[in-house]
Parts: C-alpha cells; sequence; structure tokens
C-alpha cells in the first residue's frame, strides 16, 4: 500500500535506444581496477576499491562514494537519504538492490565487482536511467507499459511506442504478504480525492495510499487485490513492506497515473531475467 518529473523527456534519449545485453554479462569478464566512466574516474577512493584494495561500507564517507550514490538515485534505486557522501543503512539497501540487478552477491558493501558493474551501466552525468540491460517493454509477447522489478525494487515506465520513459524506486510485498508476478492491467484510476477517502475507508488514514492509486487486475480481468499508489512513508522505498501493492514516492505516482491508461498492461517479474520478458536491451 499505501516525485512529477520537471519534464518527462529528460532522460537523455541517447539512454533508450535498444540492443541485445544481459547484466550479468557486465560482470562475467576479467576484472579491471580501471574506472572508465567520469563520474568514478579520477577518485582515489574509488580506485582503491576497484583494485580491491578495500570495500566501503559500514563508516566510509568520501567523494566517491557521493559518485556512486548519485549514480545509483540516477538509476532509479531508493536512497532516502540523498547523496550524501555517507554509508548508512539507505546505501546499504540501495547497493543490495543493484546487486540483485547485476546478478553479484548482495552484501550491500561497494566491492570492486559492484563498482565494475555500475561502472558500465550508470548513465552519464546529469542523466537518469542507465546504459545497458534494460528490460524491453513486452512480456509474453505482449506490449506492456510498466514492468515492476520486485527483487530489484524498480518500475520501469515505457512510451506507447516501446520507449524508456523513467525509471523509479519502489517497495513491494513483505514475505508474508506478497507481490504477486504475471501480467496485469490498470482497472481503474483514482484522483487525489478518491484516493484519499480510498485510504480513510480501508485504513482510517487518508494520506496511507500518498497522492494518486490505479487499481489493478490480472489481465484475464481477475481482480489482483494489488495497487499501484504512493506513500506516506517515503523512507521505507527499496524495500519489502507492503501488504502486496507497490508503492512509489509520491511526485513519481503522479507521472505514472498521468501516463497510464485503464487496459494498459503491467509486467510484475522478480527479476529482469524473468523468460516471460523479451529481450533485454542496451544502448549506445
Amino acid at each position: 500500500m499505501e516525485r512529477a518529473r520537471d519534464n518527462l523527456t529528460g532522460l537523455s534519449r541517447t539512454a533508450l535506444t535498444p540492443v541485445a545485453s544481459s547484466p550479468l554479462a557486465l560482470v562475467a569478464g576479467p576484472a579491471t581496477s580501471v574506472l572508465e566512466h567520469p563520474r568514478f574516474a579520477g577518485s582515489p577512493q574509488l580506485a582503491d576499491v576497484a583494485s580491491g584494495g578495500t570495500v566501503l561500507g559500514a563508516g566510509a564517507r568520501g567523494d566517491g562514494l557521493r559518485a556512486v550514490q548519485g549514480a545509483l538515485l540516477d538509476m532509479g534505486f531508493a536512497l532516502y537519504g540523498g547523496a550524501d557522501g555517507r554509508y548508512g543503512p539507505d546505501t546499504a539497501r540501495a547497493l543490495r538492490n543493484f546487486q540483485v540487478h547485476a546478478g553479484l552477491r548482495t552484501s550491500g558493501v561497494l566491492d570492486a565487482a559492484t563498482l565494475r558493474a555500475l561502472d558500465g551501466l550508470a548513465p552519464a552525468s546529469g542523466s537518469r536511467g542507465q546504459s545497458r540491460a534494460l528490460p524491453s517493454a513486452f512480456y509474453a509477447g505482449q506490449p506492456v507499459r510498466v514492468v515492476i522489478a520486485l527483487r530489484e525494487h524498480r518500475t520501469f515506465l515505457f512510451d506507447p511506442l516501446g520507449q524508456l520513459v523513467d525509471i523509479f524506486p519502489n517497495a513491494v510485498g513483505t514475505a508474508a504478504t506478497p507481490t504477486h508476478p504475471g501480467l496485469k492491467v490498470v482497472r481503474a484510476k483514482l484522483d487525489q480525492v478518491a484516493t484519499e477517502n480510498a485510504g480513510a475507508r480501508l485504513w482510517n488514514d487518508r494520506h496511507v495510499f500518498g497522492a494518486r492509486l490505479l487499481d489493478l487486475s490480472w489481465v484475464d480481468g481477475q481482480r489482483s487485490g494489488e495497487e499501484l499508489h504512493g506513500t506516506s512513508a517515503p523512507a521505507l522505498l527499496g524495500g519489502d513492506v507492503s501488504h502486496g501493492c507497490i508503492r512509489h514516492a509520491n511526485e513519481d505516482i503522479l507521472v505514472l497515473h498521468d501516463a497510464l491508461a485503464v487496459g494498459d498492461r503491467i509486467a510484475v517479474v522478480e527479476t529482469l531475467q524473468d523468460p516471460h520478458l523479451g529481450v533485454p536491451v542496451t544502448v549506445g
């Protein structure tokens, strides 16, 4: 249960041209200590990580770590504390979610393998998205407007032509009340007033669903009992905390609400390696 972008076309269009790739391929090659991305090259702190001389975990701080945090934010990973250059629980969670995406051990610390993968995936400074290993906008051969990756806690929004618009952090169901994978559709769209009324009626809290709500059903029309909606607890984004619904920051649910129509398809997958998804895409 339970940010609008200044410009929906703010993503660099160079990050949106599809070519086949895979997240795992980015970390399967020979190890190298050379950082090529301008975000990270030239940082002594990150050069030490890339060489295997250290890892950044509890107690770490510095400009290199701030550059990593900024990249994670621009890739749509939740980091409530922002890019403050200090390693804390939010940074650990964002790194774990990225490690899921890259097919790495989910340690939550910045080690050489994680930094190498990030070096290959992060968008250019000032851009959002990522340069490779994006999901296709097809699920079981059907075009979709949204792909929700549960284990990496990200929501990918596509335009009607299958071009990526943006990536948003999300929060999904707990182990006891999971968000179920599969193909779903937007059944209804609730505006601010209707969303607040639903929160008051169901949870005695007008703000629990945030700014907007999109009710989902299964593609065959059966009720799923799940929704896309905003949140009154943005610090929990990036985790497994809901009763099955997919939470988003309020500014992000405004974008999703405005972009989607009743009947649009939503693919919910555990990871982007789900076989129902089309071939992952890369850019550049």
